[in-house]
Parts: structure tokens; sequence; C-alpha cells
């Protein structure tokens, strides 16, 4: 029997304390339109309508970025402009497009402001695109002891810690890298409740569209795919370490092979991660997310290994189940390994998704219908490299 190893750090035990208590719920897009609506969310420049998702909220930069020289939290006696203004090396004016380099640290005011009422917090996470981008962002707020967890009843600024990782970004003022979503109570997800959804909802389909078995346990368990779909034998890609800067307006746009090496299928069946690298990788099963619930992944779990396969770890409502028409969607896994390369084999369990239940089946989801780019996904990059046929770009990498 399947039984995944309970971590002994305790930062990830608090982390994964959120999913073991009782909860009410997480609020869906017309309660965190109504949170606009009445001036909970507020902002200088309007909030427009396609800020708003399923169960969260688009978050804008401001037009400065100031460059510090390290990470950090403020801290329960300090607010963040304090500590910016210890760790402050420059600014840099991004109310026109201007180059975040990767390495560096900077942090971003955020556009949107919080007046929450007393019994509503907040948690944030990358977007999908920011994540495939390895840029690492963090929500932070003042007085603030955890990165992306805004405090029920918080009034005050938000705040992004932006570091890019693998490639220099240009950004200007309204991009958004990071969503918020609202919650009252503390969410709280069984097992029982994850079998009893996979019973009335199937929650995992297999590549041949059959219902696929799920391995419950904490949560949802995924694999990773390493034999590839069809006759293509591309099974992820790895970051390239010298490329040319990413604009993260354009869409479509770039070359995938100026940034990216195909991984092909390996040998075995089986691939080594260095930890120099950052690889986009796709979970074997397809899964979905029925309207009435958002799920989470666990990004960092020791227990399956020494990487984190997720930056962006927030599934909407809808993904991979549309109108109850698609049989799932693959996760898209985001991999970086710590300090040391670690062995990987096709199969093997990575990763695990909480899903939380909303207060209500929003008034939209995930899906074309609202813009989303990924809804169809297999192995995706982001959405600023042009769509490519990765059995044409193998036989272009087998010829380089």
């Amino acid at each position: 029997m399947f039984r995944p190893i309970k971590s002994l750090f305790p930062e990830l035990e608090k982390d994964l304390q959120s999913f073991a208590d009782v909860t009410t719920g997480i609020l869906p897009s017309q309660d965190v339109q109504a949170l606009v609506e009445s001036r909970a969310i507020t902002s200088s420049v309007p909030i427009s309508a396609d800020q708003i998702q399923p169960a969260s909220i688009d978050l804008r930069l401001g037009p400065v970025a100031h460059r510090v020289r390290a990470s950090f939290l403020p801290g329960k006696t300090s607010s963040v402009a304090g500590k910016i203004g210890d760790l402050r090396m420059h600014d840099i004016d991004i109310s026109r497009p201007a180059v975040l380099e990767k390495g560096c640290v900077y942090i971003v005011p955020l556009l949107e402001e919080l007046r929450l009422p007393k019994d509503i917090s907040g948690k944030a996470n990358p977007k999908s695109t920011t994540g495939r981008l390895d840029v690492f962002t963090r929500l932070i707020t003042d007085y603030g002891t955890e990165f992306e967890r805004v405090p029920a009843g918080y009034r005050g600024k938000l705040y992004a810690e932006v570091v890019p990782r693998t490639f220099s970004i240009l950004v200007s003022q309204g991009a958004t890298l990071n969503q918020l979503r609202f919650l009252r109570g503390n969410p709280a997800s069984s097992d029982k409740e994850h079998r009893d959804l996979d019973e009335s909802e199937t929650l995992v389909f297999m590549r041949d569209d059959t219902r696929g078995a799920p391995i419950i346990s904490d949560g949802l368990w995924i694999s990773v795919d390493l034999e590839g779909v069809g006759d293509s034998p591309v099974v992820g890609y790895k970051a390239k370490r010298h490329t040319p800067l990413i604009d993260l307006a354009r869409v479509n746009y770039y070359d995938p092979w100026e940034f990216w090496d195909p991984i092909l299928r390996p040998k075995g069946r089986k691939l080594v991660l260095d930890p120099d690298d950052f690889y986009i990788l796709v979970s074997k099963e397809k899964i979905r997310i029925p309207p009435n619930y958002a799920a989470a992944m666990v990004a960092y779990d020791p227990s399956v290994g020494e990487f984190r396969i997720h930056y962006a770890g927030f599934f909407d409502p809808g993904f991979g189940y549309g109108a109850n028409d698609i049989s799932g969607t693959r996760a898209v896994l985001e991999v970086r390994t710590h300090e040391v390369p670690f062995l990987i084999e096709d199969g093997q369990t990575v990763g695990r998704l909480v899903y939380e239940r909303l207060l209500a089946k929003p008034a939209k989801i995930y899906g074309s219908g609202i813009g989303s780019s990924y809804q169809a996904q297999g192995l995706a990059l982001s959405k600023q490299f042009k769509r490519v046929d990765p059995a044409k770009w193998a036989l272009q990498a087998d010829a380089a």
C-alpha cells in the first residue's frame, strides 16, 4: 500500500497544516467581485473585469521595482517599506518597460491594496506563466511573518518579491505575475472527501481517456511522464543557460529553440535532474478540478525527493473539466532539484494535489471562455513561446 513518508521539515508541516483544519471555503469569482465593489480591494488604477479569475484576483505590478540586497520578511515590528529602506540598492522605473535581471531580488509595490473583513484571509501564488518562466514570485504584507499569506482582516499595501531565476525579463506597470485567493475559515480536505469527489466527478483520466485509479493519501498524488505521448520522443524541456531576455507582454512570439533544449525519451525512462538546471515536465495523469473546487499543489515535499515540482501551485475551478466535457488536462511541472543531482523515473510519484471546496460555484470557470491559456495543454511552455511540433523539434535537436 502506498504510504508517503511524513515530512520532518517544520516549514513544510506549517504549510500543510492549513489543509487539516476546519474550513468554510474559498471565495468564488462573484464574491471576489463583491470585495472589489465594497472597496475591500482597492487600487489607484481601476480594477478590470479580466483580473477576476474563477477563485482569485490577478495582482498588478506598480510603477517602481526596488532592487534589494536580499529577500526578507518584515516581521511583526516592521513595514515592508522600512525593510526596503534598509536593503535598497537602487530603484527601477517600470512605468514603462524595463529589465529585471536574472539572479537579482526585486520588491515591487502592487497596485492593489486591501481592507479585508475580519473573517476573510488570503493566500497568494505565482500565475502559471510566471512559474513556467522560472520567475520566483512571493507576496509580502506589512508586518508579515509568512510569505504568500494575508492575515484575516488585513488592511494595507501588498508587495511582490520577484526573482527571475533562469531568464531576465522585461516588465512594466500592470503586469500580473501572481494572484490572490480569499478564504473564509481554514480550508480543510480529508482523504474521504477526495475519494467521494473522485467517485462522483472522476478526478483522474489516463492518456487514452479511460478513468484512472487515483492514489489518495493526504491529497491526490500525481506522477511524472518520461514515456512521451504518441510518436513524439520529447518528454520535457531544459532551459538553456545563456539566452535573450523575455518580454512578458509578448504572446506566441519567441522561438523556443533559443531558450530551451528538448529532453528526448531517456534510456530506461530515467532522468537525472541537475541542481543547476530548470526543467519543464508533465504529469502522466490527466486531472480534473470540478467547478465547485480548487486545488493546490504541494510544491516541495521531501517525502518524495529533494526537488520542487511546481512554482505556480494553484489550479482553478474547471481546470481539465470545462462544462463536464473534458477528460482531464495534464499538469505541467516546473522542476528544480535542491543542491544534489536527483534521479526520477517514469511513473514516479512526484507531488500531490489537495482539493479545497469553494463557498459556491463560481460565475466563471477555467477555460477558453475567459481566455485561459492552458486548458487543453499537454507538455507546454509558457504562452510567450511559439507552439512547435515536438517531433520536428526533436529532429532539429538531433541535427544540431
